[in-house]
């Protein structure tokens, strides 16, 4: 491969740091973040409301993770990319009455915006699924114990509930980070044409060397996937602590060693552990 010449590594260092390149990557690091915290704040709520009492909120959060799961991400990004045409103006007013306020679809909802909304409205529904089984990876008794001692719902979801979750959470969270990055190619379907993927292969095509090309794209996308990676590895171990092989809770060798040598417990003489009463 190193001594193949129609892999063209000349071309390749030529433009593995192309301006035009680098400003894909930059916009595709930008696609795949903003989407992301689309998604997450999204499949929050979502996964609450699956868990809701409210009959009305399950319905919604079912029907949300049906309809953006069961249709492919290509067909909403192309949806997306033509919805200016479907709706030419955003309208404020009164129901059957006069217009307050109205913006032309296309100025407000650009194809940036598109390709972003797009892909967030997507990830939601599968993070809303991964969300929902770590929440019920956490056992009720930890919330039952926490009502008991008189903390509101909310705060015990935030300060006991979710920590917990994140274990089970993290996980599957960053394989779909990492696949929302190589999702960002497909939203040529807007059209979006300052990513990667389009930059690379326009450059393709101007050159017409394809392949030196499609290993630069490549370069960038492994690189990017592997400091994900190790930033998902830190994420991982501060949140098993305790649970993981791999990360230990801390333990206090002070408490632990007197606890250790402690006189064991004699129910004949009535004392307890270390000799007390």
């Amino acid at each position: 491969m190193t001594t193949n010449p129609k892999f063209y590594w000349g071309t390749f260092r030529t433009y593995l740091f192309d301006v035009l390149v680098i400003q894909g990557v930059g916009w595709t690091l930008i696609l795949t973040v903003t989407s992301m915290i689309i998604a997450i704040v999204l499949a929050i709520l979502l996964a609450f409301m699956r868990q809701s009492d409210n009959p009305l909120f399950r319905y919604v959060s079912w029907v949300w993770v049906w309809f953006f799961r069961g249709t492919p991400v290509y067909t909403q990004l192309l949806f997306w990319g033509s919805v200016g045409a479907l709706y030419p103006k955003i309208i404020v007013g009164v129901p059957f009455g006069p217009e307050l306020f109205s913006w032309d679809t296309a100025t407000v909802i650009n194809a940036t915006v598109a390709a972003i909304v797009g892909l967030g409205l997507n990830e939601s529904a599968y993070l809303a699924e991964i969300f929902r089984a770590g929440l019920k990876s956490v056992d009720n008794g930890q919330m039952e114990a926490a009502e008991a001692l008189g903390m509101r719902r909310s705060k015990v979801m935030w300060r006991i509930i979710l920590p917990q979750a994140m274990r089970v959470i993290i996980p599957p969270t960053g394989n779909e980070t990492i696949g929302m990055l190589k999702t960002t190619s497909l939203v040529l379907a807007v059209p979006f044409t300052l990513d990667l993927t389009f930059v690379t292969n326009a450059l393709a095509s101007r050159t017409f060397l394809p392949i030196p090309l499609l290993m630069v794209a490549a370069f960038w996308y492994l690189g990017i996937t592997s400091v994900l990676m190790v930033g998902q590895y830190y994420i991982e171990r501060h949140y098993g602590k305790g649970v993981d092989n791999v990360t230990k809770a801390p333990v206090q060798a002070t408490a632990a060693a007197a606890a250790a040598h402690a006189k064991p417990v004699d129910p004949a003489d009535g004392t307890t552990e270390g000799g007390r009463p």
